[in-house]
């Protein structure tokens, strides 16, 4: 559990992933900090870097850039251990700060070999600050069931889960 200077232990907060109907991957979480600061998290790729990769599986981001306006686009590069490297991008058609982001995603495999579907994904996130915390709501669209089957097959829960609990460790130290 970590702590906050001169306080009690805080309790991670725990994710839950549910694929809702045939093309959809929703992901919950709570986060002990105010939406700002997880939006600013979400979006600035200074603040993006720090959590979005999971460690343990021996990922790291070596390129991060993001212009958060509606029309503006994203794509973050990460890099394997082992070797390889692999994208994601996309626009952004909403932004609403510290409540809202819609924007669209694109798996770019480069040297990874993998390949978890093709076609965009359109990711709606919200955050709702309720009692000092941030719940935050992530729903994927995928173009297809294989696609959103596809992404589940290439373990991406494991990761997922790593990289939230990063962001909440982040929150922490933000808020």
């Amino acid at each position: 559990m970590p702590a906050s200077e001169g306080s009690e232990p805080i309790a991670m907060n725990q994710t839950s992933l549910e694929l809702e109907s045939d093309r959809e991957i929703v992901i919950r979480r709570a986060f002990n900090g105010p939406a700002r600061i997880v939006f600013d998290a979400w979006t600035r790729p200074d603040l993006v870097r720090r959590w979005w990769a999971p460690r343990s599986r021996g990922v790291s981001v070596i390129g991060c850039d993001a212009s958060v306006r509606v029309g503006g686009g994203y794509r973050y590069v990460l890099r394997l251990d082992r070797g390889g490297e692999f994208a994601f991008s996309g626009r952004y058609t909403e932004v609403t700060p510290h409540s809202r982001l819609v924007y669209t995603q694109v798996f770019e495999p480069k040297a990874s070999g993998a390949s978890p579907g093709d076609g965009e994904v359109v990711i709606t996130v919200t955050f709702d600050e309720r009692d000092g915390k941030t719940h935050m709501v992530s729903r994927s669209l995928c173009p297809s069931k294989e696609v959103r089957d596809a992404i589940i097959a290439s373990g991406m829960e494991h990761g997922m889960r790593e990289t939230m609990d990063q962001l909440d460790e982040l929150v922490g130290t933000l808020a």
